[in-house]
Protein backbone atom coordinates (compact mmCIF):
# COMPACT_ATOMS: atom_id res chain seq x y z
CA UNK A 1 0.00 0.00 0.00
CA UNK A 2 2.76 2.49 0.86
CA UNK A 3 4.33 1.77 -2.59
CA UNK A 4 1.37 2.39 -4.61
CA UNK A 5 0.82 5.81 -2.86
CA UNK A 6 4.70 6.31 -3.11
CA UNK A 7 5.08 5.83 -6.50
CA UNK A 8 2.02 7.65 -7.34
CA UNK A 9 2.92 10.76 -5.55
CA UNK A 10 6.48 10.44 -7.87
CA UNK A 11 4.38 9.63 -10.85
CA UNK A 12 2.09 12.74 -10.47
CA UNK A 13 5.70 15.10 -9.57
CA UNK A 14 6.57 13.45 -13.32
CA UNK A 15 3.61 14.55 -15.08
CA UNK A 16 3.88 18.15 -13.64
CA UNK A 17 6.95 18.75 -14.45
CA UNK A 18 6.81 17.69 -18.26
CA UNK A 19 3.67 19.74 -17.96
CA UNK A 20 5.08 23.17 -16.99
CA UNK A 21 8.43 21.78 -19.11
CA UNK A 22 6.03 22.16 -22.36
CA UNK A 23 4.05 25.04 -21.03
CA UNK A 24 7.27 27.19 -20.78
CA UNK A 25 8.36 25.74 -24.09
CA UNK A 26 5.18 26.87 -25.51
CA UNK A 27 4.89 29.66 -23.73
CA UNK A 28 9.02 31.24 -25.12
CA UNK A 29 8.05 29.95 -28.55
CA UNK A 30 5.15 32.11 -28.48
CA UNK A 31 6.99 35.22 -26.84
CA UNK A 32 9.74 34.97 -29.51
CA UNK A 33 7.17 34.74 -32.76
CA UNK A 34 5.40 37.77 -31.38
CA UNK A 35 8.62 39.76 -30.99
CA UNK A 36 9.80 39.25 -34.36
CA UNK A 37 6.28 39.64 -36.22
CA UNK A 38 4.31 41.72 -34.16
CA UNK A 39 6.72 44.20 -32.84
CA UNK A 40 7.94 47.02 -34.49
CA UNK A 41 10.99 48.20 -32.86
CA UNK A 42 12.86 50.78 -35.10
CA UNK A 43 15.85 51.40 -32.82
CA UNK A 44 17.19 48.34 -33.85
CA UNK A 45 17.23 49.33 -37.82
CA UNK A 46 20.54 50.41 -38.85
CA UNK A 47 20.82 54.05 -39.45
CA UNK A 48 21.73 55.11 -42.86
CA UNK A 49 23.52 58.52 -41.86
CA UNK A 50 26.26 57.94 -38.82
CA UNK A 51 27.44 61.31 -38.25
CA UNK A 52 26.41 64.07 -40.39
CA UNK A 53 24.51 66.91 -39.09
CA UNK A 54 22.68 64.79 -36.32
CA UNK A 55 21.52 67.63 -34.92
CA UNK A 56 18.83 68.18 -37.66
CA UNK A 57 15.80 66.64 -37.76
CA UNK A 58 16.32 66.23 -41.57
CA UNK A 59 19.67 66.63 -43.75
CA UNK A 60 19.16 68.74 -47.10
CA UNK A 61 21.11 70.02 -49.61
CA UNK A 62 20.74 72.07 -52.97
CA UNK A 63 22.64 73.42 -55.49
CA UNK A 64 22.18 75.16 -58.48
CA UNK A 65 23.58 73.30 -61.66
CA UNK A 66 25.28 76.08 -63.07
CA UNK A 67 27.36 75.94 -60.28
CA UNK A 68 28.02 72.37 -61.11
CA UNK A 69 30.33 73.09 -63.50
CA UNK A 70 31.10 69.73 -65.71
CA UNK A 71 30.61 67.09 -63.18
CA UNK A 72 30.01 66.41 -59.92
CA UNK A 73 30.06 63.15 -57.98
CA UNK A 74 28.27 63.03 -54.17
CA UNK A 75 28.30 60.65 -51.93
CA UNK A 76 25.22 58.36 -51.05
CA UNK A 77 26.96 56.02 -48.31
CA UNK A 78 26.86 58.84 -46.16
CA UNK A 79 30.68 57.94 -45.16
CA UNK A 80 32.11 60.79 -46.71
CA UNK A 81 34.36 63.46 -44.95
CA UNK A 82 33.92 66.03 -47.71
CA UNK A 83 29.79 64.82 -47.92
CA UNK A 84 27.64 66.07 -49.45
CA UNK A 85 30.65 65.62 -52.17
CA UNK A 86 31.89 62.03 -52.40
CA UNK A 87 35.73 61.19 -51.41
CA UNK A 88 35.64 57.13 -52.16
CA UNK A 89 34.47 56.39 -48.97
CA UNK A 90 32.00 54.05 -50.02
CA UNK A 91 34.94 52.03 -51.29
CA UNK A 92 35.72 50.43 -47.24
CA UNK A 93 31.81 50.88 -46.52
CA UNK A 94 31.23 48.46 -49.35
CA UNK A 95 34.39 46.10 -48.12
CA UNK A 96 33.04 45.87 -44.69
CA UNK A 97 29.16 45.86 -44.94
CA UNK A 98 28.64 43.44 -48.06
CA UNK A 99 27.02 46.99 -49.62
CA UNK A 100 27.01 48.05 -53.25
CA UNK A 101 27.06 51.36 -52.74
CA UNK A 102 28.30 54.25 -55.16
CA UNK A 103 28.61 57.53 -55.76
CA UNK A 104 26.05 60.02 -57.49
CA UNK A 105 27.94 61.39 -60.41
CA UNK A 106 26.06 64.28 -62.04
CA UNK A 107 27.78 65.18 -65.66
CA UNK A 108 27.13 67.60 -68.65
CA UNK A 109 26.11 66.01 -71.82
CA UNK A 110 28.27 65.77 -74.54
CA UNK A 111 27.51 67.56 -77.40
Amino acid sequence: MQNSLLSRILWNWVEWIAAVTIAAGTAAVGYLAYKRFYVKDHRNKSMVNPHIQKDNPKVVHAFDMEDLGDKAVYCRCWRSKKFPLCDGSHTKHNEETGDNVGPLIIKKKDT
